[in-house]
């Protein structure tokens, strides 16, 4: 019977008996049995596929990187984006920087206001260092024009700490970020601003909604 050579992995198999191979390259020979000999060979079992990975905790999921990276953007709305503010009615020579911020957003929020003064000579310091203006009020003692000083106060009110507003003043009443008192002094055909200033400009200066 013709030699077999078998790997060192294979068992031989003889008469229902296995036992492994000697080694590597060993020979196999049947010349002298008395009895025809069946010869298997068996390959080693196959390995096992390793297990699948865990399932994430509960509450956790699988994000791939790009999608937590595209999750950072956020959309802010249009009125949201700061935009400049126009050079409004005031003429702003002389005025201090937040000054001229309350006087651009006053025109900017009331079209109908069509003049505002600003720096003019005054026994007070708040006009001639460019620290108040006035938004002169259409038909000042009229209903509409009553509402429409009342709204501008308003207004200067909810940005008081933008501008950096010291006060306003309309139809004799002293308006401050605390609370209105009396004292106004007059003042029943525009709205006087007056600012803590906060510099003169520079030219490098915008001012944004």
């Amino acid at each position: 019977m013709a030699a077999l050579v078998a790997p060192a992995t294979l068992f031989f198999v003889v008469g229902g008996s296995a036992c492994p191979l000697a080694g590597h390259g060993t020979t196999l020979s049947g010349a002298d049995d008395a009895a025809p000999t069946r010869v298997e060979l068996v390959a080693a079992p196959p390995a096992q596929p390793a297990p699948p990975p865990p399932p994430p905790e509960s509450g956790l999921s699988l994000v791939s990187d790009h999608v937590i990276s595209a999750s950072r953007w956020r959309v802010v709305p249009e009125a949201q984006i700061p935009r400049p503010l126009p050079v409004g009615v005031a003429n702003e020579r002389g005025l201090q920087v937040k000054t001229i911020l309350a006087a651009r957003a006053v025109s900017a929020a009331f079209p109908e206001i069509v003049e505002i003064g600003g720096v003019r000579p005054d026994a007070l310091r708040w006009h001639p260092d460019g620290l108040a203006i006035d938004v002169m009020i259409p038909n000042p003692s009229s209903a509409a024009g009553i509402a429409l000083g009342n709204a501008i106060v308003q207004f200067a009110l909810r940005n008081a700490e933008r501008f950096a507003l010291q006060d306003a003043i309309w139809r004799g009443t002293y308006y401050t970020p605390s609370g209105p008192r009396s004292g106004g002094y007059g003042h029943y055909d525009h709205v006087h601003l007056t600012t803590y200033g906060g510099g003169y400009p520079t030219g490098g200066e915008v001012y944004l909604r």
